[in-house]
């Protein structure tokens, strides 16, 4: 198909390569992609770009804009997204990553996360041109003849290769033959639906590929696969996760956003614009060798890098504001423009210690005592220095926990 276009269509082949394969982990295969693009192009039909969504967690955080910055990019060249809310697999659950089976859902919690994960997606992507599909359509209609023809091109020693079933067989741990079907269903939604490409994370290479499984088992063209890079959190170790703590929300205030992302350890900083930063190529490349040349302070990248992500959520307007806060609260070191307010019933004094835990700025008074050692908590600006300090609550006192938290105490006494 490549040698049937024309120089301009060639040009575009080239220009929609760069960017779309730009960031990606691997293409799956990188030949077929090129080909999909080139007869996209010569005939004047968008590409089916496909994302499937486990309903079981509607908390967007900036590790999944990876795979949507991706989407993006395919909207903007008249590409079609494929969003599949997995209504119908989510009642068994993703085992990916698990050590046991997941707990099903009922549809009310379908529903109420798909609202949400719209709801968040709409921040990245434009939803508008999306198209929206829920797998119960065509998965609740499949005879059982029909799950066995399916099931019949797959062997049960090719499940065992996946490293969660592996790891729970050889603990002894149960695996349920319900799970065994989840794939199998996720690569059934590519045929439904006839998707030309589908993307996912390098931990959902085994379900993805059983798209061109399925597909190939019903005569039809193949999809390709794109697998993006998992990023890591705040930790700089972990995958980025709500559970361990170390994500920044979509949904996150547009000043915690900016403060999580100055948090970042340096070493992160040129992945996180690569993937998921919505600047251009060039703007990366440029950020990376003046980064590499030394002419770029790390901590002016991650500036950069912040207020990229908040005009990317919240607009332009309220990312120079969150700038300008950072800069006030940070380097200058004055308080924020806005601090939550909370009413105090209490009387009388009381520890510090008891007081940051009550407020629920920190767990317990143990980690209370060791940020006070470290020198992280002030009232009205003033160091808290002795872990037996006392506090006589008054009217509009702020307590400060670490560089981020502020609570302004309300006291009708």
């Amino acid at each position: 198909m490549i040698e049937q276009l024309n120089d301009r269509q060639k040009r575009e082949l080239e220009k929609q390569w760069e960017v779309l394969s730009y960031g990606v982990s691997s293409i799956i295969p990188e030949e077929e992609f090129k080909e999909k693009i080139a007869k996209s192009i010569k005939n004047a039909q968008p590409l089916k770009v496909k994302l499937g969504l486990d309903p079981t967690a509607p908390d967007v955080h900036l590790g999944h804009t990876v795979v949507l910055n991706k989407l993006k990019q395919f909207q903007k060249f008249g590409h079609t997204v494929q969003l599949i809310l997995g209504d119908f697999t989510g009642k068994i659950g993703d085992p990916t990553g698990k050590s046991i089976a997941r707990t099903a859902l009922t549809d009310d919690e379908v529903k109420h996360n798909a609202k949400t994960y719209f709801e968040q997606f709409g921040k990245v992507i434009d939803m508008e041109k999306v198209e929206l599909h829920y797998n119960s359509k065509w998965l609740s209609r499949v005879g059982f003849s029909e799950v066995l023809k399916l099931a019949s091109t797959v062997t049960v020693a090719r499940m065992l290769e996946r490293n969660d079933f592996h790891n729970r067989y050889k603990e002894n741990k149960p695996i349920h033959l319900h799970e065994f079907f989840y794939p199998v269903m996720q690569g059934y939604d590519s045929y439904a639906l006839e998707s030309d490409i589908e993307l996912g994370g390098t931990d959902q290479e085994f379900n993805v590929l059983f798209g061109r499984q399925v597909q190939e088992h019903y005569g039809k063209e193949k999809q390709v696969v794109l697998l993006m890079p998992l990023i890591e959190g705040l930790d700089g170790v972990e995958k980025m996760s709500k559970s361990k703590n170390n994500y920044i929300g979509v949904d996150d205030r547009p000043q915690d956003i900016f403060g999580k992302t100055m948090s970042i350890p340096d070493v992160l900083i040129t992945k996180y614009f690569e993937l998921v930063s919505p600047l251009s190529i060039q703007e990366v490349q440029d950020v990376r060798r003046s980064l590499d040349e030394g002419t770029l302070h790390p901590r002016d990248a991650k500036m950069k890098l912040a207020a990229s992500f908040v005009e990317m959520l919240h607009g332009k307007e309220v990312a120079l504001q969150s700038r300008e806060q950072f800069i006030n609260v940070f380097q200058k070191k004055a308080m924020p423009d806005e601090i939550t307010e909370v009413m105090w019933e209490g009387e009388g004094e009381l520890l510090v210690v008891e007081l940051v835990k009550e407020l629920g700025l920190l767990p317990s008074k143990s980690e209370a005592r060791r940020m006070i050692k470290n020198g992280g908590i002030r009232i009205d600006q003033e160091k808290v220095m002795d872990t037996n300090q006392k506090l006589l609550v008054t009217d509009g006192a702020v307590v400060q926990v670490g560089k981020r938290k502020f609570v302004r105490l309300r006291s009708s006494s």
